[in-house]
């Protein structure tokens, strides 16, 4: 949908990985996930877990020395099949084919925070969360206004 659906702030000593299920359980039960793309990362149970839970399909990039999983939840079955299909097709084709190569639509919005402000300037961690999340939103805004056309010339 190119807008921000759930945030976390955190400190420094938290990794990106261990908040991922705290980040779905933001999302209204009401309002469908279709997929969830992370880098290699993610590639954790806890993680393939959490997007199994929330019905939606992970696009993780296995590790390259990713071996299969007991198949004992569905998030396991979830990603011996993205590691058999990566072993299959070979990494790029695996990403190409499972349609990783939108992740760069996160990176975008990324350097769009950025464009407001490469650093957060309240000092204390209550107000830099509201001001990431007034940031958000002014950006959920200028999305919401429509997504621009490019179209070739000449």
């Amino acid at each position: 949908t190119l807008e921000v659906r759930a945030v976390e702030v955190t400190t420094n000593n938290v990794g990106d990985a261990p908040m991922l299920p705290e980040l779905l359980e933001q999302i209204p039960d009401d309002q469908c996930i279709g997929s969830v793309t992370a880098d290699g990362a993610y590639d954790t149970r806890k993680c393939h877990d959490a997007i199994a839970a929330s019905g939606a399909h992970a696009v993780i990039p296995p590790r390259r020395n990713a071996k299969l999983w007991k198949p004992i939840s569905p998030g396991a079955i979830a990603r011996n099949e993205a590691v058999n299909a990566s072993r299959y097709l070979g990494r790029a084709l695996w990403r190409q084919w499972s349609g990783y190569h939108r992740r760069s639509r996160v990176e975008t919005k990324m350097h769009c925070m950025k464009l407001l402000g490469q650093s957060v300037m309240a000092r204390d961690f209550e107000r830099q969360v509201a001001e990431i999340q007034v940031r958000i939103a002014v950006l959920n805004h200028y999305t919401a206004l429509g997504i621009p056309i490019t179209e070739p010339v000449g």
